[in-house]
């Protein structure tokens, strides 16, 4: 049977052969056969005449790549926390938001600046608005919420931010490096804040920027209807989850999480 080739191509398995077998220069060699001298040398530098391509083999395997994993499912109070740069005519704010993973409640505060003590700050508001336990707080590696000095090393120098956790018994999470989707609920929720004032609409003061936010965050905790809800406004998942698990809760959930600063 005869070899079939490509169209592409230039040599047979003979010619091959015949290219590394001979003594002849690369220059010879091609005027003999008439191709290209890269040709030539190409062929001389292989151990095999066979065309990879051909029979599938000319790729190396594609490593397994890690496959992102489901979220542990928890209870409801876990939220991710993440931090945003909002602009406006007089400057920079700092935009500091968390989303309860069940409930997809959203609390969000802006401040002039994203410091440790503002971080710890934003920390207690949370804790003090949301009618039910906060256990869980996921958050990246960031100077505002991981000591990064040496010496904590030690342990006498613990975070602020650390320290609120522990205060009120609340499990602290971090990203892993280089694995932004992680916290992919809270960076979600910062480009829809973003989408719907920021960069649509122009702030002459931080007070502006933040009552727009404000109203922004009352329509969507109590009137938007989310298909990760079944259809429900977060205000609605909380109460259910309120009535089927009472003893989560301290206080009956409402209309009092305003969820920034007034």
């Amino acid at each position: 049977m005869g070899q079939v080739l490509h169209g592409s191509a230039t040599t047979t398995h003979a010619v091959r052969t015949e290219l590394q077998r001979s003594q002849a220069s690369a220059a010879e060699l091609a005027r003999r056969f008439g191709i290209n001298e890269k040709t030539v040398r190409k062929w001389r530098s292989r151990q095999t005449v066979g065309c990879l391509q051909r029979h599938g083999i000319s790729r190396l395997p594609k490593a397994d790549r890690e496959k992102p994993k489901r979220f542990k499912a928890y209870e409801i109070g876990c939220f991710h926390i993440d931090i945003a740069e909002l602009r406006y005519e007089g400057g920079k704010a700092c935009l500091f938001v968390a989303v309860d993973r069940t409930s997809k409640l959203v609390f969000a505060r802006i401040y002039r600046k994203a410091t440790k003590l503002v971080a710890a700050g934003f920390l207690k508001a949370l804790v003090r608005a949301v009618p039910y336990k906060v256990h869980t707080v996921l958050t990246d590696n960031g100077v505002q919420f991981v000591q990064h000095d040496k010496r904590a090393e030690g342990g006498f120098l613990a975070h602020v931010f650390g320290r609120v956790c522990a205060e009120n018994s609340i499990a602290h999470r971090l990203t892993k490096p280089y694995h932004p989707w992680t916290n992919g609920q809270a960076e979600r929720m910062v480009r829809t804040i973003k989408d719907a004032t920021v960069r649509t609409f122009h702030y002459a003061s931080i007070n502006d920027l933040r009552r727009h936010v404000r109203d922004w965050l009352l329509a969507y905790n109590y009137a938007k209807q989310l298909k990760a809800l079944r259809f429900r406004t977060p205000l609605e998942a909380i109460k259910q989850i309120s009535t089927e698990k009472p003893e989560l809760f301290s206080r009956r959930p409402g209309h009092d999480m305003l969820g920034l600063n007034t």
